[in-house]
């Protein structure tokens, strides 16, 4: 350990990563710790996290505000792909551990660091989304983990380490969830929640939403404009990247939207129960799912629907700097090139409710698809096409039966 003289440590402030600081001091002998926080929508969650970090040890804390680059690089690309692990997460945590990551190795480079310290337990994915993206950028960086040698395994024990040290702490043992917060999402996961038996007390827990019994009575309408496939506006006023997400966060959040109470496969292979806050975000997959309807052909939406879930398992499983992913991003950005409109949602008490979709790229054509007659379909031309569409089940059966008489 004595090589080590200069670590930078991906800081959150939670109780990970302030016991951190002090056991690298303690354990790294004459070690200067440098601490890095990525700003990714976490909000009052970095206030007063300078003053922090130097109390308990570090020479030094970059804040690095990232929220726009964290939506137009990471959230974007993986909404425009429609991708969704497990069919229902939507990836908050998943795509924030990337930018982080590698903003943490610019800067490490930058200091001529010795080696990486995360937060990160032995359990979790984060681990694996970490390490994968300072071996993308920095291949002979060192990576400390400390959840994986310490003496400490479990979140009391940390707390116990902290009161001893005298590291103040923003939660207790009765508050003491696992929590992940950004523009996209707040997680929760931990105490109760471990037991999938057991019903969320959303009442406690839920900080970017109500419940849908709390939201008005009253439905709310939004309209979203997309630009090939990038949300650009809400309602006719044009956002910038940050400012559109709080404003969906707001609305979705208001009405009971983006709830999630799921057990996942966790890439180490364990299951795992957590529920996720996503309003703004919820009601953006929904807005871009309607539109595509109108402007990809049926080919191609359902080679996108299959190939969005192997995006979905990349970005989980921490492979976001691969060449799989960035060719998975070029057919998708290939298929938003007609991803353009207006997308008419009702909110009413956690349901979204499609009202109207409108596109100056669509391909839905009320003549052809009338129920009243028309002039530009011949429904006779439907029986030659059913009979060479099925030629294959009509020739086994007469085989079938041939066989059978026989």
């Amino acid at each position: 350990m004595s090589d080590i003289k200069k670590i930078v440590l991906a800081y959150s402030g939670g109780l990970d990563t302030s016991v951190i600081i002090p056991w690298l001091k303690e354990n790294y002998e004459g070690c200067e710790v440098i601490a890095v926080s990525v700003d990714v929508g976490q909000a009052d969650e970095l206030d007063g996290l300078e003053g922090k970090a130097l109390k308990t040890g570090a020479s030094k804390i970059y804040i690095e505000d990232m929220r726009r680059e964290f939506i137009e690089e990471y959230i974007y690309p993986t909404l425009k792909a429609g991708a969704k692990y497990e069919n229902q997460y939507l990836l908050g945590t998943s795509f924030a551990r990337p930018i982080i990551a590698k903003r943490i190795v610019e800067i490490a480079k930058a200091e001529g660091a010795d080696a990486i310290c995360h937060g990160c337990t032995g359990k979790g994915n984060d681990q694996v989304r970490f390490e994968l993206t300072i071996k993308a950028f920095a291949p002979f960086m060192k990576i400390i983990a400390p959840w994986r040698i310490w003496d400490m395994k479990s979140r009391s024990s940390e707390i116990d380490y902290a009161e001893a040290h005298h590291i103040p702490l923003k939660i207790n043992r009765e508050t003491n969830y696992s929590k992940d917060k950004n523009l996209w999402h707040l997680s929760h996961e931990g105490l109760d929640l471990e037991n999938p038996a057991n019903e969320p007390n959303y009442d406690k827990i839920l900080e970017m939403s109500v419940t849908p019994e709390k939201a008005p009575d009253k439905a709310t309408y939004v309209t979203i404009h997309f630009e090939k496939g990038i949300p650009t506006a809400v309602d006719g006023e044009e956002l910038g990247a940050v400012e559109l997400m709080k404003k969906l966060n707001k609305l979705g959040g208001e009405n009971g939207i983006g709830i999630l109470d799921m057990v996942e496969n966790r890439l180490v292979g364990m299951k795992s129960r957590g529920v996720y806050e996503t309003p703004g975000g919820t009601i953006l997959y929904k807005a871009h799912e309607a539109l595509e309807t109108l402007t990809l052909d049926r080919d191609t939406m359902h080679e996108k629907q299959i190939l969005s879930h192997r995006f979905a398992e990349l970005v989980y499983f921490g492979r976001w700097f691969t060449p799989l992913r960035e060719a998975l991003s070029a057919f998708v950005d290939a298929t938003q090139e007609t991803c353009t409109g207006d997308v008419k949602l009702k909110l009413y008490k956690g349901n979204i409710i499609l009202s109207s979709t409108t596109s100056p790229y669509s391909l839905y054509d009320a003549e052809v698809a009338t129920f009243d007659q028309d002039k530009v379909y011949n429904q006779a031309d439907a029986g030659g096409f059913i009979n060479l569409y099925g030629l294959p089940i009509w020739v086994k059966a007469v085989l079938d039966e041939k066989r059978k008489n026989n």
